[in-house]
């Protein structure tokens, strides 16, 4: 099967913190993934290995079969957990250097989503709120037709009531041949767009389902489910 994401005994340690520990995992094209777990449970790890922001201890992971690099770049699409853009650029600006930057991003599509969310392009990243400037950044990352999409806490940032929002952005955006994979403490908002979930608790991978197997199976949610797992 041709996986987009795969990790072979992947541990990564920092000094004698442990953040991930043996790691075996495959994930498929095509699927929207929740990355779920408590903090400190190696989400973020995860994410920057794939975005080779960091280096395996040991073990392996690849990118549509390749190594973290300069290739695999171009095929993924990353949302941190913090705002990376410079607060003196116009949205507009941050737009151009999108499309000059990456061969996959649709300006158009980025202008689409500002416009629903009225977002004015020609407003500095200054003069906007926390919330509204994730939201920008959620844009250009869901503007990429790109292979997979690494999102670390995509709405924690955001009022509830535009929560429902960002997730229909990511479902109407996304590459339908591209992966999602989202990394959240928000279950319950983000359960109804996951195909598929993965559970960390202490480096370790405890489940990997899709959704419905998961209520066939307990016959419960998936918030449900994870609270019974990790006691929350």
């Amino acid at each position: 099967m041709n996986y987009i994401l795969e990790c072979n005994n992947l541990t990564k340690t920092f000094g004698p913190t442990i953040a991930l520990n043996n790691v075996n995992l495959n994930v498929e094209r095509g699927k929207i993934v929740g990355l779920l777990g408590p903090n400190a449970s190696g989400k973020t790890t995860l994410i920057k290995l794939c975005n080779d922001l960091l280096t395996p201890t040991s073990g392996e992971i690849l990118i549509g079969g390749k190594k973290p690099g300069i290739e695999t770049k171009r095929i993924i699409s990353y949302l941190p957990e913090r705002t990376y853009l410079n607060d003196w650029m116009r949205v507009s600006d941050i737009i151009e250097f999108f499309k000059d930057f990456y061969t996959d991003f649709v300006p158009d599509k980025a202008y689409d989503m500002l416009s629903k969310l009225n977002i004015d392009p020609k407003d500095k990243l200054k003069t906007m709120s926390k919330g509204t400037k994730e939201k920008v950044q959620l844009i250009l990352v869901m503007s990429r037709e790109a292979d997979l999409y690494l999102l670390d806490e995509p709405i924690g940032g955001v009022d509830p009531a535009a929560r429902d929002y960002i997730l229909d952005t990511i479902l109407s955006n996304y590459n339908e041949s591209g992966t999602v994979i989202i990394s959240t403490h928000l279950i319950s908002d983000i359960e109804k767009i996951l195909d598929e979930v993965i559970f960390l608790k202490e480096g370790q991978i405890v489940l990997q389902k899709t959704v419905d197997e998961i209520r066939e199976e307990t016959g419960k949610s998936v918030d449900a489910l994870f609270r019974e797992v990790f006691k929350c």
